[in-house]
């Protein structure tokens, strides 16, 4: 039997508001009252995520299917860490599934990350010289996937942001040439142009397909985008 309509009056509002406190700005308030809000939120504390960015990685994963079991994967710029806890389930790295192979998770940050059940987390600048030698020695090879949800520090201004990000998704790009496998996957955060100019052009020569998407975990109000570049030529 359908709920009966309801005039709206004497209804509570569900949304949770958080007043203002001495010492925090009104950007912290607001941004605080979106967390508490956020149904990715409190769906990564119920799924046992580090935080709302791991639904990202798993609706792209849903759509291009590069977190295979076996897969040995290197997730730049780790922190907090939902990105390689999504990775371990996904690619088997805990042999939960015998029935299929165990994959490998590398955990790279400049920070230290706190320990994450079934990958090998470090803690290294990878755009040092010889970084990816030290990636490709602690995978005993190459990578099936090289992924990042890197940003920036926000200076506020909108171009200088883009900019800045469009540079670690090109430094991210230049440790994928290296360490990936022949036919495989590169997934890096861009603002809302997407992979441009060189970079796009430079991924379109050495990947079979390139794509610019949107998850839905993206708040609406975020300019991020993903560029998702699978077959790699080698």
């Amino acid at each position: 039997m359908p709920p009966k309509k309801s005039s709206g009056r004497g209804q509570r509002d569900l949304r949770v508001k958080v007043k203002s406190a001495r010492g925090r700005k009104l950007s912290s308030t607001r941004w605080l009252e979106r967390q508490l809000n956020d149904p990715y939120v409190k769906r990564a504390r119920a799924d046992g995520y580090r935080g709302r960015a791991a639904y990202k990685i798993l609706e792209l994963d849903d759509k291009y299917g590069f977190l295979v079991p076996g897969a040995r994967v290197v997730d730049l710029g780790c922190a907090p860490g939902g990105w390689c806890q999504v990775a371990v389930r996904r690619v088997n790295a805990l042999g939960e599934a015998p029935d299929k192979k165990i994959g490998t998770v590398l955990g790279i940050d400049l920070q230290e990350v706190e320990p994450i059940a079934g990958a090998e987390v470090y803690q290294l600048d990878f755009m040092e010289d010889g970084a990816d030698d030290k990636i490709k020695g602690w995978l005993g090879g190459q990578a099936d996937v090289v992924m990042s949800d890197m940003a920036a520090s926000s200076s506020g201004h909108k171009q200088t942001d883009h900019l800045r990000i469009i540079a670690l998704c090109e430094a991210a790009a230049e440790l994928a040439f290296d360490v990936l496998e022949e036919g495989g996957t590169f997934v890096a955060k861009v603002l809302a142009g997407g992979a441009e100019g060189s970079l796009q052009q430079e991924l379109k020569k050495r990947f079979a397909k390139v794509a610019n998407v949107k998850p839905p975990a993206s708040r609406s109000d975020s300019s991020e985008k993903f560029v998702v570049a699978t077959g790699f030529r080698g």
